[in-house]
């Protein structure tokens, strides 16, 4: 017996199987494909050409883009695991083209906080990932298997993630950076670093990766410069920060290290 419910399915092209449950409420775009078992409340909006696989929850005020794929036991649109969360409308808004694997966790907001949890888009998501309230989550990222995100994180764009890794609350992972696995993290980590280790600490700048992203040699050796300035010249953070700015004018590359001390509230790893 068919258990869809349904008001807002606004293209004829939606496949729902028989055994979802899609309450009323619930916005499907073209092409969208919902899995048997699988059930998605009210509020949800997904966009088009997403696939949601089998056995997966989407419930609350979350919007999913298009083209993204879900798969089995994941939990999407819950509401938050911080104490202070009393039943406020909060949200969760997913971009375009991620792969959200088996049993990733994503919550929405909290009211203390803005009350909207982001993910941005192309990110990969590997198996049991946790993406707590209010983290922010650039585009381009990957987190491997069991990658634990405490509330309020954010990772900006092209941070790997290696499995095992725990971020503390509030913390914030630079782009292009990368963390080697089962690590802690209880400080910010820079753009463009290597890091890794319980307490996480830095081992470099993430060369191959940048590489990879089409990174000009001068401007490779630009980011070493300033890692060099941070992590080995002795300097104070400040000392350091004032030498960087001059290093950074007219250059795009360097400005991610002045933004980045710009939102920085936990202090960086060193």
């Amino acid at each position: 017996m068919c258990q869809k419910r349904i008001l807002n399915v606004i293209h004829e092209s939606v496949q729902i199987h028989s055994t979802a449950i899609v309450e009323e409420g619930v916005t499907l775009d073209a092409n969208v494909r919902v899995g048997a078992f699988s059930y998605i409340g009210t509020g949800v909006k997904i966009g088009a050409g997403t696939e949601v696989k089998m056995h997966v929850i989407i419930k609350g005020a979350t919007k999913i883009g298009c083209d993204n794929k879900i798969f089995q036991f994941a939990s999407i649109g819950e509401e938050s695991q911080d104490l202070k969360y009393a039943g406020e409308p909060t949200t969760l808004e997913i971009g375009d083209r991620n792969t959200i694997r088996e049993s990733v966790t994503m919550h929405r907001g909290t009211v203390q906080n803005g009350g909207n949890t982001q993910v941005g888009s192309d990110n990969l998501f590997m198996i049991n990932t946790h993406v707590a309230h209010d983290c922010i989550i650039g585009d381009r990222c990957i987190f491997a298997n069991n990658v634990t995100l405490a509330g309020h994180v954010t990772v900006d764009d092209f941070a790997i993630i290696g499995g095992m890794t725990a971020i503390h609350q509030f913390c914030t992972i630079g782009s292009h950076s990368m963390i080697g696995g089962g690590s802690i993290i209880v400080k910010d980590v820079l753009p463009y670093v290597m890091a890794q280790g319980n307490h996480c600490s830095p081992f470099g700048i993430n060369v191959e990766g940048l590489k990879r992203r089409g990174f000009e040699k001068s401007v490779i050796k630009d980011i070493r410069t300033v890692y060099k300035i941070i992590y080995r010249s002795g300097k104070t953070l400040e000392e350091a920060k004032k030498e960087i700015a001059e290093m950074a004018d007219n250059k795009k590359a360097l400005q991610l290290f002045i933004d980045f001390f710009e939102k920085s509230n936990r202090g960086i790893i060193r």
